[in-house]
């Protein structure tokens, strides 16, 4: 089997002498090619060659906005016949793709997992979501989720040759984001669903398309917690950041009481198509990468878009 396995060298959990050894053990199975990203864009560059090319399978080796790279290079003219596989070995922080896939945490683990698959021609074809012209595997969304992601971005690009950000990160970034904000005050989403009235005044809406959305540490946000590969999106709004009830709903979300919905929160599942427009430019984002400011985003579900092997 020709494989071409992307890496990125800047990833969270993974030293150089770990990344000698993971590509060992997958050289005992593979004819396999080592490519390591230099810029961002790179990962999906080097999927779409290794499409043109008739790999086989492409393994990413890093974290979410990795696999999201490599993701949108094998998909860049859609599904169809003839895409390589994905495999992932998770190399990031927190790699909520891999986890939604069930894959255990340490790479070195991770690619003995990757191995038995391979070995025992084990693999599944899973859903994926597309936000415009963009794949995501996760999730994606707009509003005060996005707005966090996009001041961490901010922050990566000043200072690039930092670590990546961890959890702490984003919590710091959503505590910045939401006090000094006027957004808070002022809702500029609305949502549209098919066969559905509207839904005005939104300031987050969350798209999943597996659960969870994301963790804090070791601890996974259910959202959405129906979410699956083999369903269509899930979405969770919000129609209200009052101080209590935003502490009240994230205490909800971090100790998993799901079920105990408040006013403010919006849930629905298994969706084909959500837009989503905004009354100003607003922070977009997909699979925890910031897409940029925009004033409408259509989200489809597109069921068994992808073979991976897991």
């Amino acid at each position: 089997m020709r494989a071409l396995l992307v890496v990125n060298p800047v990833a969270t959990s993974t030293s150089v002498r770990t990344r000698d050894v993971l590509t060992a053990a997958l050289e005992t199975d593979l004819k396999l090619e080592v490519t390591a990203t230099a810029t961002r864009g790179h990962a999906a560059e080097l999927a779409h060659q290794a499409r043109v090319d008739g790999v086989d399978l492409v393994v990413a080796l890093g974290g979410d906005g990795t696999v999201n790279e490599v993701v949108n290079g094998l998909l860049i003219d859609g599904p169809r016949d003839g895409i390589p596989a994905l495999a992932v070995v998770p190399g990031g922080g927190t790699n909520v793709f891999a986890r939604a896939l069930g894959l255990p945490r340490d790479p070195v683990e991770a690619t003995g997992a990757l191995l038995s698959a391979i070995r025992a021609g084990r693999s599944r074809a899973i859903g994926l979501g597309q936000a415009g012209d963009r794949w995501f595997t996760f999730n994606a969304g707009m509003g005060w989720d996005a707005s966090v992601v996009a001041r961490v971005d901010r922050r990566r690009r000043k200072v690039p040759a930092e670590r990546p950000p961890s959890s702490g990160d984003y919590v710091r970034a959503a505590v910045q984001e939401f006090f000094p904000s006027g957004q808070r005050r002022r809702p500029g989403l609305t949502i549209y669903r098919p066969g559905s009235a509207p839904l005005p005044g939104v300031h987050l809406a969350v798209v999943a398309n597996t659960a969870p959305w994301t963790y804090l540490r070791d601890r996974p946000l259910l959202m959405s917690p129906d979410a699956s590969f083999d369903t269509g999106l899930d979405l969770y709004a919000l129609t209200r950041l009052r101080t209590v009830a935003t502490l009240l709903e994230a205490r909800r979300l971090i100790t998993g009481r799901v079920r105990t919905t408040a006013r403010q929160v919006h849930r629905l599942h298994d969706l084909s198509v959500i837009t989503l427009t905004a009354d100003r430019p607003t922070a977009a984002q997909v699979d925890g990468e910031y897409l940029g400011d925009v004033e409408s985003l259509v989200l489809r579900s597109v069921p068994q878009a992808l073979r991976v092997v897991v």
